[in-house]
């Protein structure tokens, strides 16, 4: 099987920290070279929506791409693509939760909206290092990220309120909920960014004031 997989420096750093072994995979560098490989993981996907007018041409690839600033509907649709005709014409794509902090564990959360065969699903995402994976419903955000950045969102308040420090409230989440990390740590293992454009998606997507982004968490995005 060979594997492509296109990422910035953060998220090829995050992907190293899999340890997954160099011969399984090739780094590449541009979004046209799918053609060469059985699966092409895209990690920045949601940033480049218009990669999938090259995508869309090829059956033959099963194709990983991040999926948690946008859904692959939206993706299809923001382009002027149809994912139905893509999905009959034999395109194979699913969304992945492609985070940093996430992207280096050993399970996957994806999304399937192309219905591609789960054996199929799982026999790649094994050879990628994902033993593990959930299928979850294609809505921005999945499920971890919405989690984790809504309570990155709530510390950021926390703190313009002058309820804690930083430090507080990550040794406090970690001695009192058992968390790896606290929301701050968090946030900088994520990226500061990726947090903010995500809470930002999900509140365009959802309207819902739980996603409406702190400011002092916009301050320190606009640096």
């Amino acid at each position: 099987m060979k594997i492509g997989i296109l990422a910035s420096p953060a998220k090829q750093s995050a992907w190293m920290n899999k340890q997954t072994p160099a011969e399984l995979f090739s780094w590449v560098q541009d979004s046209e070279a799918h053609e060469n490989f059985d699966v092409f993981v895209d990690l920045d996907f949601d940033t480049h929506t218009e990669r999938i007018h090259h995508y869309a041409k090829n059956t033959q690839t099963l194709f990983f791409l991040g999926a948690v600033k946008c859904n692959l509907e939206w993706a299809f649709q923001q382009n002027n693509l149809s994912l139905g005709i893509a999905q009959e014409a034999g395109c194979k794509m699913i969304g992945i939760n492609n985070l940093c902090s996430f992207i280096e564990r050993n399970a996957l959360e994806y999304t399937n909206p192309m219905q591609v065969a789960t054996a199929e699903v799982l026999v790649a995402s094994t050879a990628l290092g994902y033993p593990q994976t959930e299928c979850v419903n294609s809505r921005v955000g999945l499920i971890t990220p919405r989690v984790v950045c809504m309570i990155i969102n709530e510390a950021f308040y926390t703190v313009q309120e002058g309820t804690a420090t930083e430090g507080d409230i990550d040794q406090a989440m970690k001695l009192g909920t058992n968390y790896p990390m606290g929301p701050f740590e968090w946030c900088d293992k994520i990226g500061l960014a990726d947090v903010y454009e995500t809470l930002e998606a999900l509140y365009q997507d959802t309207h819902d004031e739980r996603y409406k982004i702190c400011s002092l968490l916009k301050q320190r995005y606009l640096r």
